[in-house]
């Protein structure tokens, strides 16, 4: 750590970080600005893409069961279901919440590079040297995790629950933002959820966590990983497994982290 970082106060840290959390903000908001001037592209086409039959995941699972000769709900002309506004407010406030949303997935790397400036001095020159690649590994497995999400859990579960009816004469009319939470849970969940390893790697350096304690819980983990497969898609098994399996191997992929971290400490 430099000597202006030893000398500094604990309220001269939080105004350090105060200003790094500022500069992440102005950039979520200008970004998010410019994806509110797009709003043809950001609705049309990404929000309310996985509502269309077009979209490349229901093309590619209705050519792959028509394939293997299985009956399939991804080969259709449309969902059986309408998306309605119902509030005065509700589109605005909608375009809004998407703006700053896609505001921040797209400006994730720079709020990681604010974040790694601000611990960056208190690493030693070593550390720093084996964490140059953090901005980038981190923002490659985030923007991952959002892509999943957007094309894999999202149709998977706007499929189940757009044709699911417990009755014929009751019929689907999905509010706007009940629609959009799920485009959007579904997309940061898995963006999140793919950061794993990262979030181990901090932990183990911290001595929060081992590779002992890692291989020892990995049976439980992979009961939350199913559990948490089964609350996310919907409940038929292809779906589940095909969420939970990167989840699994991230968690693989977590232990060899851990296991090389402890290996360059114990040097």
């Amino acid at each position: 750590m430099s000597n202006g970082h030893d000398n500094m106060s604990f309220l001269e840290h939080l105004e350090e970080l105060r200003w790094h959390i500022i500069r992440s903000l102005i950039a979520i908001i200008s970004v998010g600005f410019i994806c509110f001037l797009m709003k043809e592209f950001i609705f049309d086409t990404i929000i309310l893409g996985p509502k269309k039959m077009s979209f490349p995941t229901y093309t590619f699972l209705c050519q792959a069961a028509t394939f293997i000769g299985v009956e399939t709900t991804f080969c259709g002309d449309e969902f059986p279901f309408v998306i309605q506004n119902r509030t005065m407010a509700g589109q605005f406030s909608a375009h809004v919440m998407t703006s700053i949303i896609a505001g921040f997935i797209l400006s994730f790397p720079y709020v990681l590079y604010e974040f790694w400036k601000f611990i960056s001095p208190g690493l030693l020159a070593k550390e720093k040297a084996r964490s140059r690649g953090f901005i980038f590994i981190s923002s490659l497995l985030f923007f991952i995790g959002v892509l999943f999400g957007y094309y894999i859990i999202t149709p998977l579960s706007i499929n189940f629950l757009g044709t699911y009816q417990v009755s014929n004469e009751v019929l689907n009319e999905f509010d706007l933002g009940s629609f959009i939470g799920l485009v959007r849970s579904s997309s940061l969940a898995s963006g999140i959820i793919f950061e794993l390893p990262i979030i181990i790697y901090f932990l183990t350096k911290a001595g929060v966590v081992t590779p002992k304690t890692l291989v020892q819980y990995r049976k439980y983990a992979l009961v939350l990983v199913l559990v948490l497969a089964a609350i996310i898609t919907p409940p038929d098994v292809a779906s589940q497994i095909i969420v939970a399996i990167p989840i699994v191997i991230l968690y693989q992929v977590s232990i060899f982290i851990s296991r090389i971290v402890v290996k360059n400490q114990t040097k």
